[in-house]
């Protein structure tokens, strides 16, 4: 008689497509950049990054990413009124130059419209990115009554 033959462990079915590259170390990045104020397309820019429409997916899949990229989020939306501030708090000298009839005029002075431009720039973005917390809040109260009056069809001589 013919002794059985021990059975092959069954080989592990290779995974077909691209690999892909949603990693730890890639979320940590993604989330740490969110955090900083980066926005995501501007992360997902580097070639070795998932597409921003592939890490929304991923959000869109998984509820824990998505807490942790709104959070990260709001992190870098406070990091970013923070250099709001730390702009138009800092002077910045510059130099301008200026053409004259008698040569180059060269002046040094604080860059204020470049400051107040970098300020409103951010302002501008975290009132569309967050308008809850850094958008104008716009009070509208409404005092008085309205008169609603019914006027039913035709003039009277016709009815008769």
């Amino acid at each position: 008689m013919k002794a059985p033959t021990p059975k092959k462990p069954a080989a592990k079915k290779k995974k077909t497509g691209r690999p892909t590259k949603r990693t730890p170390a890639v979320i940590r990045r993604i989330l740490s950049g969110l955090s900083k104020g980066t926005p995501l397309t501007v992360l997902c820019d580097s070639p070795d990054m998932p597409t921003h429409g592939l890490v929304r997916a991923w959000s869109a899949k998984d509820a824990d990413l998505s807490v942790n990229i709104a959070h990260a989020r709001e992190v870098g939306f406070d990091r970013i009124a923070h250099d709001a501030l730390r702009i138009a708090d800092t002077t910045e000298e510059g130099i301008e130059e200026c053409e004259k009839e008698w040569g180059t005029e060269i002046k040094r002075a604080d860059m204020l419209g470049h400051r107040r431009l970098r300020v409103e720039t951010r302002l501008k973005l975290l009132a569309k990115w967050d308008p809850k917390r850094y958008g104008e809040r716009l009070d509208i109260d409404h005092s008085g009554s309205i008169d609603i009056v019914a006027v039913i069809g035709g003039n009277e001589e016709s009815r008769e």
